[in-house]
């Protein structure tokens, strides 16, 4: 499912595009305040569809993929202006997870998923 080199193409693909524009990146600060945006956004669509607040009639139509599709540009562009692997941050925060927390949930037993 994780492929690295598919993080490095996207990765590459966004810094294709930024780097076609004199402006380039955001600052930092300008773009965690977008990142923090788009959070709202997809808080926003999480509470439409499981929460108590249903979509007024007028407003239009985004989706949860579409606003994990904006946070996760956004990332890239934060990642790329900060010369940060986002493959070798996810590598890291793996391996401090895995060993961290591998007997902190309660796993599912295969033998008793072969027999149900």
């Amino acid at each position: 499912m994780y492929n690295k080199e598919n993080m490095e193409a996207m990765q590459q693909r966004v810094d294709d595009y930024i780097s076609q524009f004199k402006e380039g990146y955001f600052s930092p600060l300008s773009m965690l305040a977008r990142f923090t945006e788009e959070i709202g956004e997809l808080a926003r669509e999480v509470n439409h569809q499981y929460g108590e607040k249903p979509k007024k009639i007028d407003e239009a139509d985004n989706s949860m993929e579409a606003e994990l599709g904006d946070l996760l540009f956004v990332m890239i562009c934060f990642a790329n202006s900060q010369q940060i692997s986002l493959t070798e941050a996810f590598e890291k925060t793996m391996t401090k997870i895995e060993s961290r927390d591998k007997e902190r949930w309660t796993k599912i037993d295969k033998q008793e998923d072969k027999h149900e």
